[in-house]
């Protein structure tokens, strides 16, 4: 597993974004680990967090692209985090765009924050968990209302690796539903193998109980891979 993965995820826990426990997600299923990027608040949280990004979209999808899009509202501190960090690392220029929830009718019109988008443009979209896809219905139409755009990618921080509507993850589905590759910068498989029995700021947070916890859960909710 490469440097900045793992680094990556002692840093989630590090942030307390990712813990581990007994928690019930929106879904009604019960968990062994959650996963709340709500927890990224600092500059140096967020510097970080968009230069873990950067690397991961430079690797899965490299930088031929024009605009980084971050679906409202918590895509936007990471498409502006991100932007910044792809200049500093790699020197490029990449534009940064988000959605409004409510189409805003006076000074700055309409539904977008930040560059417009317009034919020609290649856009990669990011997020920070994707689990059942709807924030990309959403999203997916208005960034094809606004010209012939090319999608290049969708980049989101934990693939949780569990079904969405059906048997397979909800990044395999939005892949096979729109047509464009979705990634994320680990996965659950990285990340418990990284931190079973290994300690982490101080303690060991999947030790045997959790592990055994976390592979009955898949058990039950684990998607098919493709």
């Amino acid at each position: 597993m490469e440097q900045y993965k793992q680094e990556f995820i002692e840093f989630m826990v590090a942030s307390d974004v990712l813990k581990f426990g007994d928690f019930t997600l929106k879904s009604g299923r019960k968990s062994p680990f959650f996963m709340n990027a709500g927890g990224y608040v600092t500059g140096s949280q967020l510097r970080l967090l968009g230069e873990y990004y950067a690397k991961a979209i430079h690797d899965n999808f490299g930088l031929d692209f024009d605009v980084l899009f971050g679906p409202a509202y918590k895509g936007i501190p990471l498409s502006v985090a991100t932007a910044m960090a792809i200049s500093e690392l790699y020197g490029k220029d990449i534009r940064y765009c988000s959605n409004r929830k409510e189409v805003k009718d006076h000074g700055d019109t309409g539904i977008l924050l930040g560059s417009k988008i317009k034919d020609g443009d290649r856009v990669v979209i990011i997020e920070d968990v994707t689990t059942s896809g709807k924030s990309i219905e959403e999203t997916f139409p208005i960034l094809k209302a606004q010209g012939n755009v090319e999608i290049k990618g969708l980049m989101v921080s934990l693939n949780r690796m569990e079904r969405g509507k059906g048997e397979k993850s909800a990044l395999d589905e939005i892949q096979e539903m729109y047509g464009f590759p979705a990634a994320a910068i680990v996965t659950m498989a990285d990340v418990t193998e990284h931190l079973y029995n290994r300690e982490c700021q101080g303690k060991i947070v999947i030790d045997d109980q959790i592990k055994d916890a976390i592979d009955a859960y898949y058990e039950q909710y684990g998607a098919k891979q493709q």
